[in-house]
């Protein structure tokens, strides 16, 4: 007994600005806690996780009812981390009886904007006019959907180029996500584009009309008409009345519609938290807006409070001098100053190399120096502003024989063969799913664009039911194997698979695609074993719809057939586009090509806001580094289209970003060859020749 009332509160884990964040608010009778708007400004490895955990915690412990909080992140696995590490707490021997345990499902509204406004519009689909079966399309079926409505309004055969599908979706969704018009997203980002502002005007509309009609949301749609839905004030306030307290992580990746939506849900911002860094503000190319974390404080009166997090817990000392010093030259920002108890490591390395080759061979030497030294490989990254930044240093890599993971590809959801069977289940779903629909009927042999149109077509003129697709003829090819297939989407459309549950379809699913996948593709092993996966990951949802749609919104990162052989080594070293890098952190950190028109971009040159989140980004790698940090600087830039022996190069200027005072805080040093001394000659006559007078007389 007496060392059970020894045990540590666990809130003493925290400092005293943490401590402040998580249990800010005031006791109150009825409603656990009663709080203004907060605003927890958390800098780079200064603990903004474990902070918001213990603020959900002890909301918790306060007598907030589990089911009256809700958590918006930004990835499906931040959810699930936040769950966990709540659960620790509220566990912890001290407050064994002042927290009710988590449901078995953890928190039951947590989840990322686009999960928790799926959940949201299904309940509210009538009132949206809404098919409640609706799909949600991946990027890559939205992608198809617009080619399709390209081809139908004969934009592909303009004479002068149209953008292709990718791009049209991508100024749609900037469009939709900053709420600016088509005009000024033309003028701003892709001014390439602006001779064609009335049809892509036209193309998007007829876009929106081909998605309802086939009963399908894309991402963007999901936050639309969350957005939409709040926006009458008997919604909002109902749904708001559901939540006590609203808690958002990474508020500077918000987007205009996201903070619209917070804010019509809290219109005082009671019970809100939001939790962000603006100095790591640097994903706008996806229509993320700062200034929704720099205004947040002042939307409100009063203002919200601010409470910055300052102690570092990830890096030394030398190197947040530098960080605080680059971040500190921009001028609209929260300031901070980050301190660590490690004192310990060198100022970080400003390296002048001559060229991109002696800039690989300097890399890779410091990196084996540092694995002789114990540092593992996977303990070291190098960061790069672009993909293709790496190419040089990836064949030194192979040629040395250095096992790397590069980091930025494409996502699970994106490989052929997990489209084509999830497209089953999202057929079976939502019978009006034209993409899906298309992608299913073309993995029989023979079944090509215009018999798959001619059975949809009839399938949309009996209602969309399944058992009419036996009346289609289908090509002779595909002959044999018809009558199994509409069994097949018979049962999954009427779900008649006795009480083994749903994950029963998926395993039904996947033994018929079997002699389709052998047919199609080559790779078997690894294609099979992502749809292993597919399997294994089904049994963590309880309906179909949750499982098409949570994987759909958050997807594995990768997959097997697009990862390469794997990798048979005990360690390998982490290339990563800083982009892909935040919110990791390795002991030593190399940035490639820390010059003007990389840090910053070339193409960031042209806008003040521009240059500040290349600022920002450049921070950000900074601050990925605990030990140790070398930022790279070539000389020379061998300039490409040239012949192989060819010596044609521009020289690098210093980044702008690398003033004299940052400089300063860094070691600095050189790379490369040294240029030979020429022999010490001296003339032996006297003779002194006025050539000055005879080029005058030339004239």
């Amino acid at each position: 007994m007496q060392q059970a009332l020894q045990q540590k509160d666990p809130m003493d884990i925290l400092n005293a600005s943490q401590r402040l964040a998580a249990e800010y608010g005031e006791v109150s009778a009825d409603q656990g806690i009663c709080a203004g708007p907060l605003l927890v400004i958390a800098g780079a490895g200064t603990g903004k996780t474990m902070t918001l955990a213990h603020r959900v915690a002890y909301l918790l412990m306060s007598g907030v009812s589990v089911e009256r909080l809700l958590l918006l992140t930004f990835t499906r696995r931040a959810a699930e981390e936040m769950t966990r590490r709540v659960e620790s707490i509220v566990r912890a021997p001290a407050l064994e009886k002042q927290a009710p345990p988590l449901p078995s499902g953890g928190l039951p509204w947590s989840g990322t904007f686009h999960s928790v406004a799926n959940r949201l519009l299904r309940r509210y689909a009538h009132n949206l006019g809404l098919d409640p079966g609706f799909s949600v399309l991946d990027r890559g079926d939205a992608a198809d959907i617009m080619d399709v409505v390209r081809h139908e309004q004969k934009l592909t055969r303009a004479a002068r180029r149209f953008p292709k599908k990718d791009t049209c979706l991508a100024i749609y969704s900037r469009c939709v996500n900053t709420e600016k018009t088509l005009a000024e997203t033309l003028d701003e980002t892709y001014p390439w584009c602006s001779d064609w502002v009335d049809e892509l005007g036209e193309l998007f509309r007829h876009y929106v009309v081909r998605k309802q009609h086939s009963q399908a949301l894309d991402y963007d749609d999901l936050l639309l008409y969350w957005r939409h839905l709040v926006a009458e004030k008997e919604f909002a306030d109902e749904i708001g009345s559901w939540f006590d307290h609203i808690l958002v992580d990474e508020y500077q990746d918000t987007n205009r519609v996201q903070a619209e939506i917070i804010n019509a849900l809290k219109p005082g911002g009671d019970g809100v938290t939001v939790v962000g860094d603006d100095a790591q503000s640097i994903y706008s190319f996806r229509a993320a807006e700062v200034e929704n974390i720099l205004g947040f404080p002042d939307q409100y009166m009063p203002s919200a409070q601010v409470i910055t997090l300052e102690q570092n817990y990830r890096s030394t000392q030398p190197i947040l001098d530098s960080a605080n010093c680059l971040i500190a030259e921009s001028d609209r920002q929260y300031r901070k100053n980050l301190f660590s108890d490690r004192a310990d490591g060198g100022k970080p390395l400003y390296v002048t190399v001559e060229d991109g080759d002696a800039e690989a061979e300097y890399v890779v030497t410091e990196i084996l120096s540092n694995r002789e030294r114990g540092i593992a490989l996977k303990e070291q990254a190098v960061l790069f502003r672009g993909s293709h930044h790496s190419d040089r240093l990836e064949l030194e890599l192979v040629r040395r024989n250095i096992p790397y993971v590069k980091y930025g590809g494409l996502k699970f959801l994106e490989a052929a063969h997990v489209k084509d069977l999830l497209s089953v289940l999202k057929w079976a779903e939502n019978p009006r799913n034209e993409v899906a629909a298309f992608r299913v009927l073309k993995l029989l042999p023979g079944m090509g664009p215009a018999n798959a149109s001619r059975c949809f077509e009839q399938l949309a003129a009996a209602d969309h039911l399944f058992s009419s697709l036996r009346e289609c003829r289908p090509p002779a090819a595909a002959a044999k194997e018809w009558p199994a297939f509409c069994s097949l989407m018979e049962g999954l459309a009427t779900a008649e698979l006795g009480d083994r549950g749903w994950q029963a379809q998926l395993t039904q699913v996947r033994r018929w695609y079997q002699p389709h996948l052998e047919r199609i593709y080559d790779g078997l092993d690894t294609r099979e074993a992502d749809l292993e996966q597919l399997e294994q990951i089904s049994g963590r949802y309880p309906t179909r719809e949750r499982f098409l749609t949570e994987l759909t919104l958050d997807p594995p990162s990768a997959a097997g057939d697009l990862a390469g052989d794997p990798l048979l080594d005990e360690d390998y070293l982490i290339l990563s586009t800083v982009h892909s890098a935040k919110g990791q952190e390795w002991q030593s950190v190399f940035i490639l090509n820390v010059s003007d028109g990389n840090f910053p971009s070339e193409f960031a040159t042209g806008k003040p806001a521009m240059i500040d989140e290349e600022r920002r980004l450049l921070y950000v790698a900074m601050t990925r580094a605990k030990q140790s940090l070398s930022l790279l600087a070539p000389l020379r830039y061998h300039v490409t289209q040239q012949r192989r022996d060819g010596d044609k190069h521009v020289y690098g200027s210093r980044s702008r970003f690398m003033s004299d005072k940052l400089l300063a805080t860094m070691e600095k040093a050189f790379h490369g060859s040294p240029v030979p001394e020429p022999g010490r000659l001296s003339p032996k006559s006297n003779t002194r020749i006025d050539v000055n007078a005879r080029m005058r007389e030339m004239w």
